[in-house]
Order: structure tokens, then sequence, then C-alpha cells
């Protein structure tokens, strides 16, 4: 790497570019003569690669702004196009819907204008601009009111930038800075509060978030930016080095930009009913969603110095550096240690990254990132980081009883995963008073799920060693994985017993399934019956396949189609999987395997899955056990993941059907033109018009070619039309028949359990407020909270939940995870379920469970 591109990567860092001098004014000026000597003869690989180091860390633009300041001062004209190419950018991110670019290059024109870059009134222009487009978007008469998410988005995207440059502002242009403040005060007071009670990671009573005083987050950062002007735009969290050249950077030429357009947004629908706003509103929440929803999972002694407009900055530094530099997890971690702040932002920091984690309806990257940066940054913080991920960990164990179902499957998954890279060390001491509460109390489930993932992830004595500490906890480990074949001993029926015997014959001498199926059909078939034959071939079959994953999906590949012919139909198919389960009983990872490579190869179909999943017997252990709802998760996500894939592939052969008949249009047009125009030839030595038959003959070939390219395509793009319309038909299937099995298994305990069944803990319990959370210290290692919650607490009582209520809890928990999960999809059946599931007589608590996890209104 060049040096002046190792300076400017590197600017505002203690490194080795600067000679260790982490003074932000002596790098700066290192940086400017650097940068300075090399423009004549590198200018445009300079400014590409400024503005990219701008968008893409976003934590040092008050530096790299500074920095175009001073190049303002040599080049006027570089610094323009550096001005024009961010207004093109900020453009293109507003067309194509990219909110995180969006953002970031607003605040760097901000920044832009505090080093003198660009006129105070241009950027006004543009938070004019987006504050016009919010407020008729929310107009009820002008506007679509279902796409306020954009709406919110814009305002955020104007007041997130202010702690960057509002004290500017209000000392170049204060008439006009005001006018835009009193514009936002306008705006809240016309649009709709915001309920994010299908996503927030806590259940409430109420369903509304008890969190920054029942505000939403455009709410609680309108107040933040309120109290900053108060104060006189006065933070701790924004560096602002431009001051330090100020006397030379007024000397410097203020661009103007041109006018931004916002796109525009779907008309509002025809019929303004509940379910068509709901609809939009959810398109629209997509394509702008939240970035965090707030924890507060510690005391506020512990956060209590930071300001809120400084926490909202450090969050703002965090959640950029997590988005922007995911695929570099190193620096990702170095830059989320070395943020330029001068207070410690630890807690604050263990808490961002938890909200992402437990981020609702999905966090932007896959958990395992997460896992790696958390490890990353107690490898780079050893004497700080490691207890406050340890307190962080006990303040969510605390109240995990009120913790949102979906976001307690990711903190199993992740805390197990967490233990598995530190030696699976762990104070379980702490924890054993779980024994103590009834097998159903959250707290206990918790303990003996996190166990469970942990010897999928080493081994069964390996994790017995580690909870050493707490011996008596090996009671909530899961048995050893091995497995329980029917014919391992001659206890079982001789017949059998003499049946997988032969069958096992057969399969080690490499006979075909052809052959087994007729053995089968003409033998085992009609002297046992069905029940015998299944449970032998598929016992026999799995006991072949249990050495390994490799073995279990050979043995699927070659015999397959014998387990095929035998389970032909739903029934037979439920009876499968139950003889799976019964092989792999001490297996929960194996039975959830075996069941989704069963699905993936055709031999039984989702809905029989799901029909497994609420027998009687896994209906039992639904509020104690994670089998079945894996089991479950597997089996829609699959089916997700289909009718996913099938659009991409749809979308993409569009675009080549698109291509090619340009092509064949291109190549026609081009053979027609050739036949219009004859060439000279000599023809018995004289000069005639007449065709080039070389030239004509590759143009015919290139016709025909393109022409079977385009009807191949065409037919490629038919066929994968048939096959989504059928998946579209069979995710509406399955989803019908989901909702329909809730609504019959919980029908008769939500009328039993009618009046005790809360949705969560005590109110006063369960607010999560960062001025009255919990009362644990998390300073040292062994503390543990003194507060107890009467929801899952450990009390004198224990767990004061009764089994029926809380397997209620449990499953409508999961019913709204579910909706949430896969709403996009829901939202087109929604009529259809109204009208089959959701009628008249279903409980209310399962109505409000679908429609919080479809976040559909509720007062239209």
């Amino acid at each position: 790497m060049s040096s002046w591109r190792s300076l400017v990567l590197r600017i505002g860092e203690k490194c080795a570019e600067y000679g260790g001098n982490a003074d932000y004014k002596d790098q700066l000026e290192t940086c400017f003569g650097v940068v300075r000597r090399e423009l004549l003869h590198s200018g445009e690989d300079i400014l590409s690669f400024l503005l990219q180091c701008a968008e893409q860390l976003p934590h040092k633009i008050p530096l790299y702004g500074t920095l175009v300041g001073l190049l303002n001062l040599e080049d006027e004209d570089f610094v323009r196009r550096i001005v024009e190419n961010t207004h093109d950018n900020l453009q293109v991110a507003l067309d194509t819907g990219d909110n995180n670019r969006v953002r970031i290059l607003i605040r760097f024109l901000t920044v832009l204008m505090c080093s003198k870059v660009l006129q105070a009134s241009s950027l006004i222009v543009l938070f004019e601009t987006l504050l016009s487009s919010a407020a008729t978007t929310v107009d009820e008469d002008k506007g679509n009111p279902s796409w306020q998410a954009c709406a919110d988005f814009y305002i955020t995207s104007i007041l997130s930038c202010l702690p960057w440059g509002g004290a500017e502002l209000v000392e170049q242009i204060p008439e006009e800075i005001d006018r835009v403040m009193v514009g936002i005060q306008a705006y809240m007071s016309i649009r709709r509060h915001v309920s994010d009670a299908g996503c927030s990671p806590f259940e409430f009573i109420d369903n509304t978030s008890q969190a920054d005083g029942g505000k939403d987050f455009v709410e609680d950062l309108w107040s933040r930016i309120q109290d900053l002007s108060d104060k006189g735009w006065k933070l701790d969290s924004v560096p602002r080095p431009h001051l330090s050249f100020e006397p030379q950077l007024v000397a410097g030429k203020s661009h103007d930009i041109g006018p931004l357009n916002c796109p525009e947004l779907p008309d509002p629908p025809a019929s303004f009913t509940g379910i068509a706003y709901g609809k939009q509103k959810h398109e629209a929440e997509l394509k702008y969603p939240h970035r965090i929803r707030r924890l507060n999972i510690f005391p506020a002694s512990k956060t209590e110095d930071v300001q809120p407009i400084d926490r909202f900055v450090v969050e703002e530094y965090l959640l950029d550096v997590l988005f922007f530099l995911n695929g570099c997890r190193k620096e990702c971690a170095a830059s989320m240690v070395g943020l330029p702040v001068s207070f410690r932002y630890e807690y604050l920091m263990a808490e961002t990254i938890f909200s992402q984690i437990l981020l609702l309806p999905e966090p932007p990257f896959k958990p395992i990132y997460y896992t790696l940066v958390i490890m990353d940054l107690c490898k780079a913080l050893p004497g700080a980081f490691p207890a406050v991920v340890a307190g962080a960990v006990r303040s969510l164990f605390d109240k995990i009883a009120d913790l949102d179902m979906e976001c307690r499957t990711r903190l199993i998954l992740w805390f197990s995963h967490h233990l598995s890279n530190f030696q699976f060390i762990w104070p379980w001491e702490e924890w054993a008073y779980v024994l103590d509460l009834p097998k159903w109390a959250p707290q206990r489930v918790f303990v003996q799920e996190v166990l469970e993932r942990e010897v999928r992830l080493s081994y069964w004595e390996k994790i017995k060693q580690s909870i050493e500490s707490a011996p008596a906890l090996e009671e909530l480990l899961p048995p050893k994985g091995t497995t329980n074949f029917r014919y391992s001993t001659e206890d079982e029926d001789q017949t059998e017993h003499g049946l997988s015997s032969e069958l096992n014959v057969m399969v080690k001498e490499r006979v075909t399934s052809r052959d087994i199926i007729s053995w089968i059909e003409d033998q085992v078939l009609p002297s046992h019956g069905l029940e015998v034959t299944l449970r032998v071939v598929v016992q026999t079959l799995l006991n072949i396949g249990s050495k390994s994953f490799t073995h279990l999906i050979t043995v699927l590949e070659r015999y397959g189609q014998v387990i095929a012919r035998i389970c032909s139909d739903q029934d037979k198919q439920v009876m499968l999987i139950s003889e799976v389960s019964s092989f792999w009983k001490n297996s929960a990872q194996m039975t959830a395997l075996s069941i989704d490579r069963m699905m993936g190869y055709r031999l039984i179909s989702n809905v029989a899955i799901v029909r497994w999943v609420f027998l009687s017997s896994n209906v039992d252990q639904f509020h104690v056990s994670d089998r079945p709802w894996e089991v479950l998760r597997n089996a829609v996500s699959k089916t997700f993941s289909r009718i996913t894939d099938l659009r991409k592939e749809i979308a993409s052969l569009k675009k080549s059907v698109q291509s090619v008949t340009e092509a064949a249009s291109k190549a026609q047009a081009e053979l027609d033109d050739a036949k219009s125009k004859p060439t000279l030839a000599l023809v018995d030595g004289e000069p005639v018009l007449a065709e080039n038959p070389v030239k004509m003959k590759r143009l015919n070939s290139k016709v025909e070619k393109t022409k079977e390219e385009e009807v191949s395509t065409r037919d490629s793009l038919e066929a994968k039309e048939a096959l989504f319309a059928r998946a579209v038909d069979e995710i509406e299937a399955l989803f019908l028949f989901l909702y329909q099995s809730f609504s019959t298994v919980l029908a008769g305990p939500l009328q039993e359990t009618e009046g005790s069944l809360h949705l969560s803990g005590e109110a006063d319990e369960m607010a999560i407020d960062p001025e009255d959370t919990s009362t644990m210290e998390l300073d040292k290692e062994g503390e543990i909270s003194e507060k107890s919650h009467s929801n899952g607490g450990k009390t004198a009582k224990g767990y004061n939940v009764g089994e029926k209520e809380q397997w209620c809890l449990s499953t409508l928990g999961y019913v709204k995870a579910f909706t949430r999960q896969y709403a996009s999809e829901i939202w087109p059946l929604v009529e259809k379920l109204d009208a089959e599931v959701l009628t008249d007589d279903v409980h209310v608590l399962l109505r409000k469970a679908v429609y919080s996890g479809l976040g559909r209104p509720t007062d239209f």
C-alpha cells in the first residue's frame, strides 16, 4: 500500500504510520502534506479512496472532513469534485434504498460544512427536502401514512448528523436551523407513535416498551437532540479537529450542492383497511428497518456518566464499525476498542452488541459474527470486557422468563458457542439453584439447553467435567448420544430381529433399492403388515447410517427410494418421523439432522413434520425442551429457503431473458441490414451487387443461435415459474396448517388458565428503564443479582408460575416468533388466516400473538 493510502486509512489511530503519535492535529498536518504532494499524479485515486474511507470508516469522518477542508485551500477544483461525487452518491443511495450510505453521506456533508467546504445553506436545503418528503408521507390526505418508516428514516438521518454539526449551523445560520427544528417538531406532532411490542426482546403486559420512558426510537432521538440543543450543542463523543485549523479553513471557498430528490413511494391502498395498511407498513419496515432496540441490561450506575446524546453517538460508532468492517473481524474489534471518545464505554459496547444479537425480526449479520467479535474484544480488553460480558449474561439470565422466545434461542446458541471458545469455563455454582425450580422454569430450561448445545460442540464427558463446581447440574445434561436400536439385542421380537438382520446383510452386499423394494413387497409387507415393515426398515437403515453424518447421507441417497415406497402418504411419514425420533431419542441433534435430511430428499413433507410436532407426546415438551421446536424451525426454514431461492432464480432468469431477447433482436437486425445492403462482388470478372455468402452464413448462424438461447431461457423461466407456483401453494398450506395446529392445541389450555395467565411478569418488575433496572453489581465476576423477579427469579418459593400457564406462555411465544420471522410470507395469507383460523371464537391471546408477530394494527 502506498504511503499516502496508509496515512489516509490509518488517520486517527496510534500506529506506526504516524510514529505512534496520536495527536489529531499532527496527524492531519502529516497526512495533508503527503496527500497534497500526490494530488497532481494520483488525484483520481485519492478522490475515490478518500470517499471510500469516509463512507466505510464513518467514526473517522471529522478527520476526513478536516483533511478535505485543508485540501480545499490548495485545490478548489479537486474538492469541488469531492462534493459533487458525494452529492451524486447520496442521490444514488436514496434511489436504491441504501440506508446506511444515506445516513453516512449526510453526516459527511455536515462535517464538510464544519470545515468550510460546503455552504451551510446547502445543508439546510437538503434537510428541508427530506423533512418535506417525510411530512407529506405521514399526511393522511396527501401522503401514504403506512410508509411512515421511510419518513422516520429521513427524520432520523437529519437528527443523527446534528451532533457533528449542530453547533456550526447555529453559529452560521441560526434562523434556518431553527426553521428545520420547528419543522421536525411539527412532524413529531402528526406522526403515529410506533409500538415495538412485536419486536421487543422483552415481553410486556401492556405490549408497550417501557424502556426510554415509553418513547419510540424517533421520539427518543428527538428528545436527546433537544437536550443537546439546550446544553449549547456541547458533547464529549464527537471530536472537532477542524477547530485547530479554523483560521486557515475560513479562507477556503465554500461549495454548493445541487438539489436532491426523494424517491416516490407507493400510492396508498384503494381501500384503507387494517390489512391493506398493515401490508404496506410491513413492506416499508422491511426497507427501512430499525438499526437498534436498546436493551438497557445494566444498572444505570454503570453508564450514569454518559450523557444521553453521547450514548447515541457511541452506539452510532459501534453499529457503523460492526456494519462496515464485518468482513475483517480483527480490524472491527480494534476499531471498537479505539473509538474517538474520552470516557469508558465497555458496558455500552456490550449492550450494543447484545442488542444486535437479539435484534428482531433479524440481526444484520449471522450470530457467529457477533460471537467472533465478542471473543476478539475479550482478548483485546482482557482486564475489563470478559467481566462485562459475564455481567450481561447474568443480567439476561435474571430476566430470561420475560425474554422473547426467539431471543432465548439466540442467547442459548450464542452463549454455548461463546463458552466453547473459552474452554467451557463458567461459574455454574451460581446457577445450581435452578435444580430447585420446577422443570418448566425458564431459567432451568435455559441451563439445560445451554448444556445440550455445549455437548454438540464438544463431547459429553468434557461438559460434565466443566460443571465440576456444581456437580448436581449433571441432572440437566442430555443423555449420552447413543442410538436406541431396537434390534441390538435378541430380547426383541425374534421375527423382527431376523428381518432386520436379513436387511442388514442385503445392504452390506450392496443389493439395489429395486431388489430390496421387491423383497419388502413380496415377503415382508404381506406377512407382517405396514407397522412392522416400517419399523424394521427404518431402524435398520438408521443403524447402518448412525456412525457419522456422512454414513447417514450415504444410506439415504442409496436407499431413500425404499423409505419413499413404504411411506407414500402423510400418515406413514408421521410414523416414519416417530421411528426416527425413537431411534435417536438420546440425541436431539441427530433427530433434527435426520428429519431435516429426509425432508431434503423429499422422503417426508413439511406438513407431515408439523403433524408429528403436534403429536401429544411432543406437545407436552413445548415448555421444557427445544427438541420439537428445533425440528419445526428446520422444516419451516427449509420450505422458506426453497421459495426464496426460486424467487432469486426467477429474477435472474428474467434478466437473462431480457438480455438474450435483445441479443436476438440485434442479430436479426444485423442480418436484415446485410440483406438490404448487398456488396460488390466479382462474377466472371465483372463487378455485380450480391450478398456475401460467408458473412450471410455467419449472420444466419448467429440468429439461429441467439433464438435457440432465447427459447431455452424462456423455457427455463417457465419451468421455474411453475415450480414457484407449486412452492407458493406448498408454503400457504404449511402455514395454514401450522396455525390451525396452534389453535387446536392452545384452545383447551387457554380456556383452563383464563384469568391466571399473563403475558409476562408483574409490570413493575419488568420495567426495563435506565433509571430503574436490576440493582446487581457486575464489577466482580462472582456477584449475582439480589433482586428477584416474580416470574422467573430465585425466590424463597421458587418459580411461581404453574406448569399449564408456562406451557401457554411458551407456546404463544413461539406463535409470535414464527409469525414475526415469516411475516413476509404470512401477510399475503392474512385474509385466509382470518377466515380459517383467527375466527371470532379463537382465544384473544392467540389472536394477539399473531397480530403482534405481524405488527398488524389493531386500531382500524
